[in-house]
């Protein structure tokens, strides 16, 4: 069997000139004569793209004059920046035992979903029961959410909340999937409940 290299070198000796057929039962069905590089656009042509080169010549760097090797760090205070003030619960992982010096204090652990979610922070992050635990606090939080608004006198809208208009311009067999699974859902716990009676 000819190697590669050895149909090139072959296609390279004939001129190229052959009637239809002639090469049929050579070994040269369907090859092309000689190698064809892909043709590369020249600068000149390239030139139009704004910020095409810039990093082909440093003189043309527009951050060269601020470029430094290595880099320069204008008065950086002595040590680790002061740890931000601990003001709400923050749950850390076990094997992260300390806390990073900035942290978020948007929404603090509260209510059912932040037990669930110090139960998950005891767990290794290796272990898939965090990742789950922390996934239910999460659907947890969203029916402790639509509790706190109708506590609050707000009604939420539930349906405009999720995308359904959105889904329902766009995405027709998916939202109808997601009624059918519903509807099996809801259907299912209906029958259980009654056939416990």
């Amino acid at each position: 069997m000819q190697t590669r290299n050895d149909i090139v070198s072959a296609n390279d000796q004939h001129d190229g000139e052959h009637a239809p057929g002639e090469h049929d039962n050579d070994g040269h069905v369907g090859h092309v004569h000689g190698a064809i590089a892909p043709r590369r656009p020249t600068r000149a042509q390239l030139a139009h793209i704004q910020g095409w080169g810039a990093d082909l010549d440093r003189k043309d760097r527009p951050g060269v004059p601020m470029e430094r090797t290595p880099p320069r760090f204008i008065n950086v205070p002595d040590g680790d920046p002061a740890p931000q003030e601990e003001r709400v619960e923050v749950l850390v992982s076990t094997e992260r035992p300390g806390r990073t010096p900035l942290f978020g204090t948007v929404q603090p652990p509260s209510g059912l979903s932040g037990m669930i979610r110090r139960q998950a922070f005891k767990l290794t992050e290796n272990d898939v029961r965090h990742w789950l635990l922390l996934l239910v606090a999460d659907r947890v939080n969203m029916v402790e959410g639509i509790g706190e608004d109708l506590a609050s006198g707000k009604i939420p809208n539930v349906l405009a909340e999720m995308g359904i208009k959105a889904e329902f311009q766009h995405n027709k067999a998916g939202l109808a999937k997601k009624v059918a699974l519903g509807v099996a859902v809801v259907g299912t716990a209906v029958y259980l409940m009654k056939r416990r009676r």
